[in-house]
């Protein structure tokens, strides 16, 4: 009997990760120079083989962790890109995942020893193969998530202030928020905490420190912005 499986042609799966993070106003992605061919020396996404003793949300969890030293990252699977033509090195089908990261979190000697740098999002270089359409499915689907669930604090510090947390959601969106209407949003949601705190860094005044409160968000998830 001939075996089914053996008769199919047999390629190699991958992983890429969109990793974002949020730096002064900006948001940013983080971004390698490859330092093996095919395209040595052109920016990437950060990426790997899918191994024989892993599911592909493991592999995109290692992969991950090997760059940036961080373990239990939000992650979402953005899809699947197969074209044949894409790597020109070997037939690869590889599953996006895009992740949010706390900028000052990171293991900064891992990213060196890969090469890697954060790049405005609003400045990306030209990407390899189809890691463009990756950014841009990722940056969409994370719009979408963001609107109606608090994904975005992933971004921040635990501290931060309301004008920390408007410019994350202006960065998100490409667009600038009323800051009268997102404030009055903001004090509706009780899951949105003012501590005793208060930031001197941004301004002589200083400004009062919130937090967000998960557990309190479970009890009453109404977040919408």
């Amino acid at each position: 009997m001939t075996n089914y499986y053996s008769i199919n042609p047999k390629f190699y799966v991958s992983v890429d990760c969109i990793i974002f993070g949020f730096h002064e106003g900006e948001l940013n992605l983080l971004l390698l120079k490859r330092n093996f061919e095919p395209s040595m020396g052109e920016w990437s996404l950060m990426g790997g083989f899918v191994q024989e003793n892993e599911s592909v949300d493991d592999a995109a969890k290692r992969v991950l962790a090997e760059l940036t030293g961080l373990d239990h990252v939000y992650m979402e699977q953005v899809g699947s890109f197969g074209a044949i033509d894409r790597d020109p090195g070997e037939r690869v089908v590889s599953i996006a995942y895009y992740a949010l990261i706390n900028i000052n979190e990171y293991d900064r000697e891992l990213v060196q020893r890969h090469n890697a740098f954060w790049v405005n999002i609003n400045e990306l270089p030209p990407l390899i193969f189809d890691h463009p359409a990756m950014v841009e499915q990722a940056r969409k689907l994370m719009q979408q998530k963001a609107s109606v669930e608090p994904i975005g604090f992933n971004l921040l510090p635990k501290l931060f202030t309301l004008s920390q947390l408007q410019s994350l959601y202006e960065a998100i969106y490409g667009e600038s928020i009323d800051k009268r209407n997102f404030r009055k949003r903001i004090a509706e949601m009780d899951y949105i905490e003012k501590t005793d705190l208060i930031d001197k860094k941004s301004s002589k005044r200083g400004a009062a420190l919130y937090q967000f409160n998960e557990k309190a968000y479970r009890k009453a998830p109404k977040f919408k912005l």
